[in-house]
């Protein structure tokens, strides 16, 4: 047997597991572990400039391609603390990331020691195992059910907290001879599958609600195969957006409250049967219960069982991976076809082709300052369909969701259920890092844009471009929206005059000149007719220097975009002016139709 400290018995396993990048700032707690992560060699680190961007980062990385998982480190006491946003933000949304911590000698951890925490009890409600090692000869067990846990049933994070004793003592370890654990996961059976088949062959307007965890599962050309056998209309949710073409003919557009589409609202109301798989009934998706379910059956298949009824009974429920799932509704929906017993659904489906060409938003103004619509209309021409969007909350990613159009799966990534301000510049640097030669486009108000802006400096010191679309009202604009229901308008304005930049006006930050002092390209726009060259300009920098380049839009102070204000989804409120000829929308999916 070899002999190793436990530090690089756990790098070893890291890499085992087919880890090959992580992110993180070292201390000194945990500086046996990056000394064995130097002598290992095999994983690539990028330094970030705070813990919880190491955090995010390593969600974007996961995030990005299926199996990746995302690892981040950091030392003792704040370190830790700093990553529960980013471990929140994981097991929200299912995503498997990996946090490491170092900590204080295992003698004084209850002795009130410098930067001694009980970390592992704060993350426990965040993660799927939080656990604090006492004993060096655990350390592989750990990290072994650690990666287990971890891509077995519905993903999820996981903390490790190391004390720094611990890392330093020598055990027994055979890197040659490990094996990960084998990954459960729930699987339909083909009874179930046939039952929940027959329900949707009895309606006769159904639809699929596809779910982030279709993307988690890798499933979505299944879950394409099986719309397209059945003919049945597919609403993607948000964390399932791309899972099909926006411009796919199954594809009925988003529900919702707030990221939603007018034609996919309308079709869903029309609906009578709903299969939802590998999604949670998110409320901004469903707002109040009663409108959504009223007059429609639903089956919900979901790869974790406590899921299914959380949120409302279903009239049939299957706890299975979509994936497995998927496998069977395909190969169940082939043999109906064949035998001729599948229903003939062109005229339900076209019915919400026909909403999509004719409840559109209008994108086309050319006001001055800029109308944030606009913007997203120019990055429809200008990003095509292999582009990586990542945002994560706000008006600017509520209006992205609506107008910006998503062709492929893990190209809109997003963190749906923490929605944490200042979450988009680090997760587009760990999209970036996972997929060096995508086209990575970020999309950040200005308040989550300020957030973590210190991390643009990790782009620049380890060469990540990316573009990142900052539009700047110098508002929380969000919360300025949800205010109007108070009659304020308090505390969300972040205008000021710059003395050091008066050509801004009451904007304040000079988002160009601190993106430039962080060794990133930057460009500001004020005029709508100069976007697109702006998004141009700003792939040639990006490409030429290896940085992040920011196009700032500078946006009129105040837009109200289209959401429900009566938590109704038969109830959105459109603040702007419509669609009423096709050059109000000239990158609409579908021609307008008048």
């Amino acid at each position: 047997m070899a002999r190793m400290t436990a530090a690089r018995a756990a790098v070893e396993i890291l890499k085992r597991e087919g880890v090959t990048d992580a992110f993180g700032v070292p201390g000194a707690a945990i500086n046996p572990f990056y000394a064995a992560l130097q002598a290992s060699g095999g994983i690539h680190h990028t330094l970030a400039r705070h813990v919880e961007g190491a955090s995010h980062m390593a969600e974007g990385y996961s995030r990005t391609h299926p199996g990746n998982i995302g690892v981040c480190i950091g030392t003792s006491g704040p370190a830790g603390t700093d990553m529960i946003t980013g471990l929140y933000s994981a097991t929200g949304d299912s995503i498997p990331i990996l946090c490491i911590t170092g900590q204080a000698p295992t003698a004084v951890i209850h002795k009130e020691d410098f930067q001694a925490v009980d970390i592992a009890s704060i993350a426990k409600p965040v993660t799927k195992m939080a656990v604090t090692v006492l004993e060096a000869a655990q350390v592989p067990g750990v990290f072994q059910q650690a990666f287990h846990l971890m891509r077995s049933a519905r993903p999820g994070p996981v903390l490790i907290d190391l004390p720094i004793d611990v890392q330093l003592t020598e055990i027994e370890f055979d890197p040659e001879t490990y094996e990960p654990l084998p990954v459960y996961k729930p699987a339909a059976t083909r009874a179930q599958i046939e039952k929940a088949i027959g329900m949707l062959n009895a309606s006769e307007r159904p639809l699929i609600v596809a779910g982030g965890g279709i993307i988690n599962a890798d499933a979505a050309e299944l879950l394409v195969e099986f719309a397209e056998l059945t003919g049945t209309p597919v609403v993607p949710t948000l964390m399932g957006w791309g899972v099909l073409p926006d411009d796919h003919e199954l594809n009925a557009g988003m529900v919702g409250l707030q990221t939603s589409h007018r034609y996919g609202n309308a079709t869903f109301l029309e609906s009578d049967f709903v299969l939802g798989i590998g999604n949670r009934w998110a409320n901004r998706h469903t707002g109040k219960l009663d409108v959504y379910t009223a007059g429609r059956k639903f089956v919900h298949v979901d790869i974790e069982p406590t899921q299914i009824g959380k949120i409302f009974a279903p009239d049939y429920g299957i706890p299975s991976d979509a994936k497995a799932a998927l496998e069977l509704f395909v190969e169940v929906a082939r043999e109906l076809r064949t035998a001729g017993r599948l229903p003939d659904r062109s005229a339900w489906a076209a019915s919400a082709q026909e909403r999509k060409a004719t409840l559109q938003r209008r994108t086309h103004f050319d006001d001055i300052p800029i109308k944030p619509q606009r913007v997203y209309e120019e990055m429809n021409k200008a990003f095509g369909p292999e582009t990586r969007y990542v945002s994560t909350i706000g008006l600017s990613q509520i209006a992205g969701a609506q107008m910006l159009h998503v062709y492929r799966p893990r190209h809109w990534i997003n963190c749906g259920q923490a929605g944490p301000l200042g979450w988009t510049i680090p997760a587009a640097l760990g999209v970036a890092k996972a997929d060096p030669e995508a086209s990575v486009v970020a999309l950040s108000g200005d308040y989550d844009f300020q957030f973590m802006i210190e991390e643009l400096a990790v782009g620049a010191q380890h060469k990540i471009p990316y573009v990142h679309v900052l539009v700047n009202n110098s508002y929380l604009g969000l919360i300025r929206q949800a205010q109007r229901a108070f009659d304020i308008d308090f505390q969300v304005n972040l205008e000021f005059e710059n003395i050091n930049a008066p050509e801004l006006g009451v904007y304040g930050v000079d988002h160009v000149r601190v993106a430039e002092g962080l060794g990133c390209k930057a460009i500001r726009v004020t005029d709508p007719a100069e976007l697109g060259a702006a998004f141009e300009q700003a792939r040639k920098l990006a490409a030429e220097y290896r940085v992040p380049v920011v196009v700032e839009a500078i946006l009129e102070r105040v837009t109200n975009i289209s959401m429900s204000t009566t938590n109704d989804i038969g109830n959105v409120v459109e603040f702007e002016e419509l669609a009423t000829e096709p050059g109000h929308a000239p990158t609409s999916i579908r021609t307008l139709k008048v």
